[in-house]
């Protein structure tokens, strides 16, 4: 049953639910994601590009198993019809070290007619908001990116 009729504004009615299961993920959470994605949903972000709501659980369970307690802050949202965006605060620690790590990024999601993520597209550069802080590759990739800055004149 859709959410409204002819799903003019589903994602507005979709998007407060959305937000508020990110904002309060837990492994333990993960079988809720049945109730937010359509079956064949497709998500994407920097490291993965998946089809099926089976393979979008994979992908926030490795999250959980890599990751010390990561949470997710938004920071803005934008709902139009069956589309949505969101920026975000990613915040983590790596395995077995103190420091807090932040990762600043947008969502689009695409809604269906029921108020199901039929689409989602996590957009965020992974050199700067992940690589970088690595030890070893971390300096190369500042030092490559001083190489390639355009220098004023």
């Amino acid at each position: 049953m859709p959410l409204s009729p002819g799903g003019a504004d589903v994602a507005r009615q979709a998007l407060p639910r959305v937000v508020a299961f990110f904002e309060n993920l837990k492994q333990e959470d993960l079988p809720v994601l049945a109730q937010l994605y359509a079956r064949q949903a497709c998500f994407k972000d920097p490291f993965n590009e998946v089809q099926g709501l089976v393979e979008i659980e994979a992908i926030f369970a490795h999250m959980f198993e890599a990751l010390e307690l990561p949470h997710f802050q938004v920071k803005e949202r934008m709902a139009q019809g069956q589309q949505a965006f969101l920026t975000w605060d990613f915040r983590f620690r790596f395995k077995g070290q103190p420091e807090w790590q932040t990762i600043h990024g947008a969502t689009r999601l695409r809604f269906d007619a029921q108020g199901l993520i039929s689409e989602h597209r996590d957009y965020w550069d992974a050199a700067e908001e992940l690589y970088e802080k690595l030890p070893v590759l971390g300096s190369l990739m500042r030092w490559l990116k001083r190489r390639v800055m355009r220098r004023p004149a």
